[in-house]
């Protein structure tokens, strides 16, 4: 006789509109999370008391009495306040079989429940991937799918982005790592934003989860481009220390050094190009992924989810 569905949950820190946070809540909620542990970046925001109410989220303000707590002061880069974030979920008395750590720009889309997903996982399997589908910036609800790793990857980015594939690994702007569920009641576990470590061991007992998704959201149009681009140019990802797809000496350039070259060239006008080819469908994009089966089209309903688990 089959036991219980395992429990599962999510832990999120962010700095984000309220209607954003909310979104991602309800989306996850509606997928049958058990608990959401979500610690708001900025501290004054509208959302704390919504999200308190809600008897399935656990919320922290991550004020400076919250780093006092967590360190003695808040980390400068982010990815460290979510890597501390994300543990300290880990690490509080388990409510969860299964725990992953997600941005708000992020939504699990699975084939079947999550519970079922990894119900069925064997007992020596503890961490579980989701690789990404990236969202076209402007398409509504258009993603461009995962190209795996294989011998003809390469070739499939090139004819997909015949300018600027060369220079992106898996035809992405944003990560190919995506996101990892972690079994819950393991000693000496710390979460990363893309791994987890048990002690010295990344990743103990991984596997991929090909029966699920994850949609990211990195750019809704050219204007929320333009509005992150900075901040990620110099502190996300597209910051100077990620690595290029192959050594400089070949020719490689990461995403900073590819922006920094077309604005040096063209300004405005060269991200614009780079745009069009690689995040938006106005060039045919679309097109060209549904040639090679890698174009993923989903609704994810935000406005009525978050009536539904925020009602008034």
């Amino acid at each position: 006789m089959a036991g219980p569905l395992p429990l599962w949950g999510l832990a999120s820190t962010i700095k984000a509109p309220t209607a954003e946070i909310l979104g991602f809540a309800a989306h996850h909620l509606e997928l049958g999370a058990h608990r959401l542990y979500i610690y708001l970046d900025d501290p004054s925001s509208d959302a704390f008391d919504i999200l308190k109410a809600h008897p399935k989220i656990r919320v922290r303000r991550c004020d400076a009495t919250w780093w006092k707590k967590h360190g003695g002061k808040r980390p400068l880069k982010h990815q460290v306040r979510q890597s501390t974030n994300a543990t300290h979920a880990y690490r509080r008395k388990a409510e969860v079989d299964w725990l992953i750590h997600m941005d708000v720009d992020e939504f699990l889309l699975p084939d079947q429940s999550v519970a079922d997903t990894l119900s069925a996982l064997p007992a020596d399997i503890l961490t579980a991937r989701i690789r990404p589908s990236e969202a076209l910036a402007g398409a509504g609800h258009a993603f461009k799918a995962f190209v795996p790793t294989g011998p003809d990857r390469q070739a499939i980015v090139d004819r997909l982005y015949p300018t600027f594939g060369s220079y992106l690994r898996g035809g992405f702007v944003s990560h190919t790592a995506g996101k990892l569920f972690t079994r819950t009641r393991m000693d000496d576990i710390t979460i990363r934003i893309h791994n987890a470590f048990r002690g010295d061991t990344m990743n103990p007992g991984e596997t991929e989860l090909t029966a699920m998704t994850l949609l990211h959201c990195h750019a809704r149009d050219w204007a929320d481009f333009l509005d992150h681009y900075r901040f990620r140019l110099q502190n996300g990802s597209y910051r100077a220390e990620l690595p290029a797809t192959r050594p400089a000496d070949k020719g490689g350039m990461n995403l900073n050094d590819i922006f920094h070259w077309l604005e040096r060239d063209a300004g405005e006008t060269g991200l614009r190009a780079f745009y069009d080819e690689v995040m938006s469908d106005s060039a045919g994009l679309t097109d060209r992924l549904a040639a090679e089966s890698l174009l993923l089209t989903h609704d994810l309903h935000l406005t009525e989810k978050t009536r539904k688990h925020f009602p008034g």
